[in-house]
């Protein structure tokens, strides 16, 4: 017999721990003063806001994606898990608000970079290409189409934002003077390692990451490590193999395991009869939005891990 589907977790509520943020997805919560609990939501953003509809599953989609790359790649990079079980921090009737989304992680220091490695030409960086040939400062070859996998991975870090902000795009040279030079070039370095050997993984598993990015904090010995989410369909642009060379000659977006198909909606949705200007609120998602897009998500978290 089945067992029903938890309901979809728009925003925890945990009294036993302090809420320390609210992120875009992550509801984080301090577990004394070395430990978090990451719980992952089942929110979804667009345009840097927050759709009113969770995503049934995808919270618990994103937790389960995140440690199987942790897992992966721990030889690379120690990562911030503590190996602990995440329901072994709060009370029973809480508990079902904590089961297969979260994590309980390391408290570090946070680096201020969104450490961006791109291996395809998309998104953001297609729209520089064609103006300056260039992705944040990165010379490129002339003749590259959209969607076209690069001559070699590129390292595009951004500064982070607020809530609801923007992420900036930087240079390397920018890290540098944020960090120092030997932090900036490991964080480079370790990112582009990251990204490549996720990225053969993954495509023997019949998806192509064409970019993604990392984010990094300090332990208290003054150690790199690595944090926050990895490799999810929310922090990187999948794409199925299958349709990738008809996508890139046409010269058109290949199908994505990401967000597109709720930003494709939100692009030409109407409010108060005029486009959506995105910002808040978010128009409401009609429920074939929502269901779509649970299913993107499910369907790239098994076929990754088969």
């Amino acid at each position: 017999m089945n067992q029903p589907r938890p309901a979809p977790l728009h925003t925890s509520a945990l009294t036993s721990l302090p809420l320390l943020a609210r992120g875009k997805v992550r509801d984080n919560y301090a577990v004394g003063d070395d430990r978090i609990l990451m719980v992952a939501s089942d929110r979804l953003s667009a345009f840097d806001v927050i759709m009113g509809e969770p995503i049934p599953g995808k919270g618990e989609l994103l937790t389960k994606m995140a440690l199987f790359w942790f897992d992966r790649l721990g030889h690379i990079v120690p990562n911030h898990l503590t190996g602990e079980a995440p329901e072994s921090v709060v009370t029973a009737e809480e508990v079902p608000q904590v089961q297969g989304r979260s994590m309980l992680v390391r408290r570090l220091r946070p680096l201020p970079i969104e450490a961006v490695v791109r291996g395809y030409l998309a998104g953001s960086g297609w729209k520089e290409y064609q103006d300056a040939r260039s992705v944040c400062g990165v010379q490129l070859p002339e003749g590259l189409t959209n969607a076209a996998r690069l001559p070699h991975s590129i390292y595009t870090p951004a500064a982070k934002a607020a809530v609801g902000e923007h992420d900036e795009n930087i240079s390397f040279e920018r890290t540098v003077e944020m960090v120092g030079p030997d932090l900036a070039t490991r964080i480079r370095d370790i990112s582009i390692e990251l990204y490549e050997a996720a990225a053969a993984i993954a495509l023997e598993r019949g998806m192509i990451i064409a970019d993604t990015k990392f984010e990094f904090g300090l332990d208290d010995a003054g150690h790199l490590v690595l944090m926050d989410e990895v490799l999810t369909p929310d922090s990187s642009r999948y794409w199925p193999v299958e349709g990738y060379a008809q996508a890139l000659a046409a010269g058109e977006n290949p199908p994505s395991y990401d967000k597109q198909f709720v930003r494709d909606w939100l692009e030409q949705a109407q409010v108060g009869g005029k486009p959506w200007n995105k910002s808040a609120p978010a128009p409401r998602l009609p429920r074939e939005v929502v269901e779509k897009t649970a299913e993107k998500y499910r369907e790239a978290y098994e076929r990754l891990v088969g």
